[in-house]
């Protein structure tokens, strides 16, 4: 059996181990796929292992061989997960790896707003405080959390455990979720009713074609001109022509992303180089720890597959 793994460098830059992988079949690792790439290297694949390679529906229709998709995170977006159940092809993905992580660097990224510890050091390395005439001073504005209102989106795993670590910080949670229930912290709104009322509006939703790009100009345009938007989940959800206007604009006061969408971005990207914008490429999943649940989970994935009982399937194999 041919696993082949498509873009294994940002899940293993040379920290983890693919001993147990390669347990399981004749495995081929490549550290990067690009699109033209893919067809002819996965022509003997029983497996295709991928994070972020897109696997279309022309690839699912041309790899003669391929009988399972393997992919190394929780959203699946890129692939076309309809044409691989047309083939009676599983999907499988790792959910769970990376709650801890997104959740801190979500808080991150607040705390970088609300902070701007960063930029503090920064003018101190450059020499700063040596030219004060006070013993304190700021290059930003510093704002303090609590008694704030925090808003999210999506109350998955992650979205409940940033909500647990806001409510320690002091602010109030409310949030939109498409199954609330009372177990749930915090209090549920509509959507626009979360933008409208939030101080921080926080994204942790997957993207789906019904959702792509719905943080736009006219949601944008019900926050509060001193509300701040994170978005540690998936680019996509963001209008980005419409943000940055918002944010040039000062219809909102900041925003924070991690994600983007098209990464990495080009140039000319409309939101890269706005003052009031900081951007962290992508790095919310990338600690040691979550990386290593990725690689064990998706082991369990593949070896489960083998064995006729396939685990975290997101598409819909009839028999």
């Amino acid at each position: 059996m041919q696993i082949v793994v498509t873009d294994g460098y940002t899940l293993n830059p040379g920290d983890l181990s693919w001993d147990n992988l390669k347990k399981l079949g004749d495995v081929i690792i490549h550290d990067r796929t690009y699109p033209d790439e893919l067809i002819e290297r996965c022509k003997d694949a029983d497996i295709i292992v991928s994070n972020k390679t897109p696997i279309d529906s022309i690839a699912i229709t041309t790899l003669p061989k391929l009988r399972m998709i393997s992919v190394t995170a929780t959203g699946y977006n890129v692939i076309d997960t309809k044409a691989a159940a047309g083939r009676q092809i599983p999907v499988s993905n790792v959910p769970g790896y990376g709650t801890a992580s997104v959740a801190q660097h979500t808080i991150a990224l607040l705390l970088e707003l609300s902070n701007w510890s960063g930029k503090h050091s920064l003018d101190v390395s450059s020499g700063g405080w040596q030219k004060s005439i006070d013993w304190s001073y700021t290059i930003q504005p510093v704002t303090e959390l609590y008694g704030k209102t925090f808003g999210i989106i999506g109350m998955g795993n992650i979205g409940q455990q940033v909500a647990k670590i806001v409510m320690a910080l002091g602010m109030n949670v409310i949030y939109h979720t498409p199954n609330p229930n009372d177990e749930l912290a915090g209090e549920y709104k509509s959507i626009e009713d979360v933008f409208a009322e939030a101080d921080v509006v926080s994204l942790h939703c997957p993207q789906t074609p019904e959702n792509t790009g719905f943080v736009n100009a006219s949601l944008i345009s019900v926050m509060k001109p001193t509300a701040w938007l994170i978005n540690t989940s998936r680019g996509g959800l963001i209008n980005e022509a419409d943000l940055a206007a918002a944010l040039k604009n000062a219809t909102i006061k900041l925003a924070a992303l991690d994600v983007l969408s098209k990464e990495p971005p080009p140039g000319d990207h409309p939101l890269i180089g706005i003052s009031n914008c900081l951007i962290t490429p992508h790095i919310a999943w990338i600690s040691r720890e979550a990386r290593q649940r990725i690689m064990l989970q998706t082991i369990v994935n593949i070896q489960s597959f083998i064995n006729g009982k396939a685990v975290n399937v997101v598409n819909a194999i009839t028999p």
